[in-house]
């Protein structure tokens, strides 16, 4: 292939899988050819609320290693999110069914209040950083 595309989906391989995957996305590229990583990035307001839900600190940091490939492009953004009550914010965070939570009603509660502490007679803004690294397997393997 000339290009493998990851959308915000690498930190979810387990850390010590990674480099497996990344093997084989190496493997299928062709020398030359390119795999474009989009992930989110751990800091600001936005992960200090996650944080306190799920803590992908380290899987995120290591989502972002970058081994045998050549950095050709590196950019980091921020997405707009906005959540207009905590019910919403809650739905989309916490009332999840593809992994189960468990929050007990005191951890709950502090996600509750770092979440309020953000909302606005407009809802809740917050900023999602992320970044892209667009890599190239080199021409020699």
């Amino acid at each position: 292939y000339d290009l493998v595309f990851l959308f915000k989906s690498f930190h979810h391989v387990p850390i010590p899988l990674m480099e497996r995957a990344l093997a084989e996305i190496r493997r299928v590229l062709r020398p030359g050819g390119f795999a474009y990583f989009s992930e989110p990035v751990y800091w600001g307001a936005f992960n200090d609320i996650l944080r306190l839900v799920h803590d992908e600190k380290a899987v995120r940091e290591a989502a972002v290693g970058r081994g045998e490939w050549e950095l050709r492009a590196q950019v980091f953004f921020q997405v707009p999110g906005h959540y207009p009550s905590w019910g919403a914010f809650a739905d989309r965070f916490l009332h999840v069914t593809h992994t189960p939570l468990n929050l007990e009603e005191e951890r709950y509660a502090r996600v509750r209040r770092a979440f309020m502490a953000h909302m606005q007679p407009t809802g809740a803004h917050l900023l999602k950083p992320h970044r892209v690294d667009l890599l190239r397997k080199p021409l020699a393997t």
